[in-house]
């Protein structure tokens, strides 16, 4: 295409995946030309979006930062701004800063046969100018909810309510909480993080959930990995907590799926021990599903907890009848007093950014797609995506994600393929949804995601061990994977 620019790689997103992406691709092809679209004005994806109080990790540094840079802060749980220094060092440190291009949203990816490349068509949302461009290889890397806005159910009698009502994906930097009332809707992981944060200078907090979700006290500082650093040095002492704290996931996780019963004994038992004598733990936190049905909420030592204790915040389990023009009434008939409302209900899912993508003139309907060793999609050539672990830190399986796509760039290399394109052998092949996981905003978009089989290599793992030896691992020639060359037609 005469006057439009081609690069042989376009990733989507200037956040942790996207970041990661363009490491592991210049690190295994450095001669390749890639570029990174983002369409905010910034890098950090997630990490530079949300400013609610509080904003901080749910998983360890160790595990949820990169593999080949180490995390060497103190706290192991770690806030928002940590995080996003730690990104923005990275990319920096190894030149990908320079490869960004800021307010370039994809707004359609077109595959074409006969030219063996994608067509994109970008819009600049700083001028709103149309651009183009082409690439051999697209890999979408902003993750799987929308960035302009969150969910937020309708309320009756919202418009009555004379204070403030504010999502936490839209968080005002000019907002004073000291000395007000507030009403936090929501259980989750948001939920849990606003109200200790708030807490602090506020009148109170009051987190109002319908539903009460798993709450796990867990240290913010990680005590084996200071003595190891003392011991093994930097380097080799992340690498050993690393492994360290993938095990203990992977066994919390394990233990929640082959013993529920026990795991929620033992939580319970936790919250017990770290809430006020007498204080109705089976009301506030005792979740009618069992834990790792939903993601399981971490508490940084027991803030959550302790802002209970001391009275500045409390739980209330119910439904909204209205809010009214002073707070929130419930069916129970209790009102929840509030000067500031905080609708920490949720996230709304949007697969690949929103972009249109069709081959061969043809529009791809996501659902109709199924998930290949969960990085491409079948009967869509040259497309990659990044999607983390729902049930342990989402990075662990983009790094491998990534891993498996530099090796097979590799092999295309080697074997003279520029043209890839997953396909089941069985087309009846039974499904289930991509992402098997019971939080309201997954459930809420699951006809608008793509499907997994039942089966490897078109089952989307949610194992650590299991993606290493799949996709570090295991082969890249694979039977359902038809490589060709656009040059000369050679079946793989």
């Amino acid at each position: 295409m005469p006057g439009v620019e081609h690069l042989d790689v376009v990733i989507v997103g200037a956040g942790l995946s996207g970041i990661g992406a363009a490491y592991y691709l210049q690190r295994s092809h450095p001669r390749r030309s890639y570029t990174v679209l983002e369409a905010r004005g910034a890098s950090g994806g997630t990490w530079d979006l949300f400013r609610y109080p509080g904003i901080r990790s749910d998983s360890d540094l160790h595990t949820f930062g990169y593999e080949f840079r180490p995390w060497r802060e103190e706290r192991s749980i770690a806030d928002g701004p940590s995080i996003l220094a730690y990104l923005r060092e990275t990319a920096a440190e190894h030149g990908i800063d320079k490869a960004v291009r800021y307010h370039h949203r994809v707004v359609s990816a077109a595959w074409s046969t006969p030219e063996a490349r994608w067509r994109l068509e970008i819009e600049r949302t700083d001028t709103g100018e149309r651009t183009a461009l082409t690439c051999t290889w697209l890999f979408c890397a902003g993750g799987y909810y929308r960035y302009d806005e969150g969910f937020t159910p309708e309320f009756p009698g919202r418009e009555r309510f004379r204070g403030t009502v504010i999502h936490p994906q839209a968080w005002p930097e000019d907002l004073d909480h000291t000395g007000k009332r507030v009403v936090v809707i929501g259980s989750g992981a948001t939920a849990v993080t606003i109200l200790p944060a708030m807490a602090a200078t506020a009148a109170h907090v009051t987190m109002l959930q319908r539903t009460p979700s798993y709450v796990l006290p867990v240290p913010s500082r990680d005590a084996m990995a200071a003595r190891l650093r003392r011991l093994l040095g930097e380097e080799r002492a992340f690498r050993a907590v690393r492994r360290l704290n993938i095990g203990r996931q992977r066994a919390v996780w394990r233990l929640c799926q082959k013993y529920p019963r026990a795991a929620r004994r033992l939580i319970r038992w936790v919250n017990t021990k770290a809430l006020p004598e007498g204080y109705p733990v089976d009301e506030h936190f005792n979740p009618p599903y069992n834990p790792w049905d939903q993601r399981l909420c971490i508490v940084p030592d027991g803030d959550l907890f302790r802002a209970i204790s001391t009275g500045r915040a409390s739980v209330a389990t119910g439904r909204i009848r209205t809010f009214t023009e002073s707070g929130v009434l419930l069916e129970s008939g209790e009102e929840l007093p509030a000067d500031i409302i905080v609708t920490a209900t949720g996230l709304n899912v949007q697969a690949f950014g929103g972009v249109t993508v069709s081959v061969d003139g043809a529009p791809v309907s996501l659902p109709g797609t199924i998930a290949y060793k969960g990085v491409m999609l079948s009967g869509v050539p040259n497309l990659a995506y990044a999607i983390g672990y729902t049930n342990s830190s989402w990075t662990l399986k983009v790094g491998l994600l990534c891993e498996y796509f530099c090796r097979l760039l590799s092999y295309m290399d080697e074997h003279g393929y520029d043209v890839c394109r997953p396909s089941p052998a069985d087309p009846d092949m039974p499904t289930r949804p991509l992402l098997d996981f019971g939080a309201g905003y997954i459930q809420r978009a699951i006809g608008e995601l793509p499907r997994q089989g039942d089966r490897v290599p078109w089952r989307t793992s949610m194992d650590y061990q299991s993606d290493v030896r799949l996709l570090r691992r295991g082969p890249v020639a694979d039977p359902e994977l038809h490589m060709t060359s656009s040059r000369a037609t050679v079946s793989a």
